[in-house]
């Protein structure tokens, strides 16, 4: 069965990296030393410091398997290298008219990895970014979310 394609910035990658690296370098070694000294108390079958330092051992382990598995897995999102954007695709941002509150709002359209809808960022895999994907300037799109109906124009697609 072949891996899920993880869609990815630039951005994205480099924060992954970066992340991996920490996890690597200074949380390994932190929960190494924690281990050290939380055995050093002597019996760990009651050692809540012991146990907690396991865990957190466990997850850091965890992460750092599932972000090497992401970047073994990445497709760069690059829409820089196009000119126009006549079409939604992940990599561009997208200003709509949201119907619903009567005022413009503006996302790029990234994968789930990466999605920060706070920070106008949402995925592609989203009910307004997967309604979003392949249609041009004018068009309406009307999006069915746990809040109810959502209407929104596209008024401008640009690569960045």
């Amino acid at each position: 069965m072949a891996e899920k394609q993880i869609l990815l910035t630039y951005e994205g990658i480099k924060a992954l990296e970066k992340e991996l690296e920490e996890l690597k370098t200074v949380e390994r070694n932190k929960v190494a030393i924690d281990l050290k000294e939380a055995r050093a108390q002597g019996d760990l079958s009651e050692n809540a410091e012991y146990d907690a330092a396991k865990d957190r051992q466990a997850e850091i382990e965890s992460r750092i398997v599932e972000i090497e598995k992401m970047l073994k897995n990445v497709v760069v999102i690059d829409a820089d290298d196009e000119e126009t954007a006549d079409k939604v695709k992940p990599g561009h941002k997208v200003k709509l008219q949201d119907h619903t509150f009567e005022e413009e709002v503006e996302y790029l359209i990234v994968g789930s990895t990466e999605a920060d809808p706070i920070n106008g960022k949402i995925s592609n895999e989203s009910p307004v970014g997967a309604a979003l994907i392949g249609r041009q300037v004018g068009d309406e799109i009307v999006v069915e979310t746990e809040f109810g109906t959502d209407r929104y124009t596209i008024l401008a697609i640009s690569t960045n």
